[in-house]
């Protein structure tokens, strides 16, 4: 299935961890220059960044929890850019003076409530998935409806940690802070594979270089 080109850019201290408030103190402002030189058009986030940084706190509850059980997707308008989200159940709200241009990506098992808020709030949607989200299918999607052709998946450790078990990452970009976090239970880059998936997922090393006073951006393609 033809998609964009699919990069996960992270910052990280050089133990792997990514919590936000923790990198927010290591390095300026290398990660976004980073990822302006990536010259992506389409970011995705997971749900618990989103809630963190972007999403109204109070969820989303329907009246009537029927699915819309059928794949759809709605665009709101035309765009060269785009961040989406990816919300598998559709519980997030969004204020009023979020990004026009957030695209919501949902299961098969969203409200069709839901679906009708984000239309009537003007945002995008993507429904693909009969039960979980079809990432494949939504990067698909992406391209044909949206225009996307270089995306980076930008989100927390678990949602990278799902496009790297579907196989959809081209390419990982590092950029590690000079500190070490070291605190137990905190998320890695990538999180959430199976315990009995005992091989490491292999890459191959693109550039490197120092960005900033300390940190390094490294850069991998997948294999």
């Amino acid at each position: 299935m033809k998609r964009p080109y699919v990069i996960c850019h992270m910052m990280a201290s050089i133990d792997g961890r990514i919590d936000c408030a923790m990198t927010e103190q290591i390095g300026g402002n290398e990660y976004y220059e980073a990822l302006e030189m990536l010259c992506i058009d389409t970011t995705i986030e997971g749900k618990t960044t989103a809630i963190n940084h972007y999403a109204e706190k109070e969820l989303f509850v329907p009246q009537d929890a029927t699915p819309v059980g059928r794949e759809e997707f709605y665009k709101s308008h035309d765009s060269k850019s785009w961040e989406a989200v990816v919300d598998t159940h559709g519980t997030l709200r969004w204020s009023e003076d979020d990004t026009p241009n957030r695209i919501s990506i949902v299961s098969q098992q969203a409200s069709r409530e839901y679906l009708d808020y984000l239309r009537q709030r003007g945002i995008s949607h993507i429904a693909t998935g009969e039960t979980d989200i079809d990432l494949s299918r939504a990067l698909s999607i992406l391209q044909y409806e949206f225009g996307s052709e270089r995306v980076g998946v930008v989100g927390g450790g678990h949602i990278n940690g799902s496009f790297l078990r579907e196989g959809l990452l081209d390419e990982v970009s590092m950029l590690y802070g000079a500190a070490i976090d070291g605190r137990e239970g905190f998320c890695a880059a990538f999180d959430g594979i199976e315990a009995s998936h005992t091989r490491p997922y292999m890459l191959h090393l693109k550039s490197v270089r120092q960005m900033g006073d300390d940190s390094v951006w490294i850069r991998y393609s997948c294999l």
